[in-house]
């Protein structure tokens, strides 16, 4: 979908897993991302990440119309010579690689004491039901590249799919299927899920 501001014209390209939309002009040309984190709008140019807030009222509940006033803010400043191209290497979230220690929180999650508190019981249900994140604790409804340890899958989940409702366990379909991790659809099926972790069996 392209839109057009008093200046130029601009769209938005496919996200990646952290569900940061580039925002291009013409073909190729990248001049930024934007993406949600947590209610709030960020973008991502040339001159860094910077917070717009949250959408006004009558957008809530609609993520594309957000994105696209997002991007048009982008856009304008591309326009003004406030900011410069970038590839799109540079706007596109790397798939973690897990390398010694994972922080308990998510470099944009504040160090508050319920955050750490959150955080650390998160991670324990992560390692209770054999799940391997790459990065800290994002929040509850931020992608988070985790891996599954009971088949290999890896790709990004969202702790409030994860954890189970109503103090209930979580369901045993645990993931999509995956063509590189060899991962079939759900995992290796509800029985298998139920033996390899105890917690179903209690």
């Amino acid at each position: 979908m392209t839109t057009t501001t008093t200046t130029l014209a601009f769209r938005l390209g496919t996200p990646d897993w952290e569900r940061r939309y580039p925002v291009l002009i013409g073909e190729t040309t990248v001049i930024g991302a934007v993406f949600r984190w947590h209610r709030d709008w960020l973008t991502l140019t040339s001159e860094g990440e910077h917070n717009l807030g949250r959408p006004e009222k009558g957008r809530r509940g609609v993520p594309q119309a957000a994105a696209q006033a997002a991007a048009a803010q982008v856009a304008t400043e591309y326009a003004a010579g406030r900011i410069t191209a970038m590839s799109l290497t540079d706007v596109t979230a790397a798939v973690p690689v897990l390398d010694g220690d994972v922080p308990l929180l998510h470099p944009r999650m504040p160090e508050t004491p319920r955050n750490v508190e959150t955080a650390q019981q998160v991670m324990t249900a992560l390692a209770v039901h054999r799940w391997k994140p790459y990065t800290g604790f994002p929040g509850s409804d931020n992608p988070w590249w985790q891996e599954c340890e009971l088949c290999g899958w890896q790709g990004p989940r969202y702790w409030s799919h994860q954890r189970g409702r109503n103090g209930e366990l979580p369901s045993t379909h645990r993931h999509p299927a995956s063509a590189q991790f060899g991962a079939p659809a759900g995992c290796v099926g509800d029985t298998k899920v139920r033996e390899l972790i105890a917690a179903y069996g209690q």
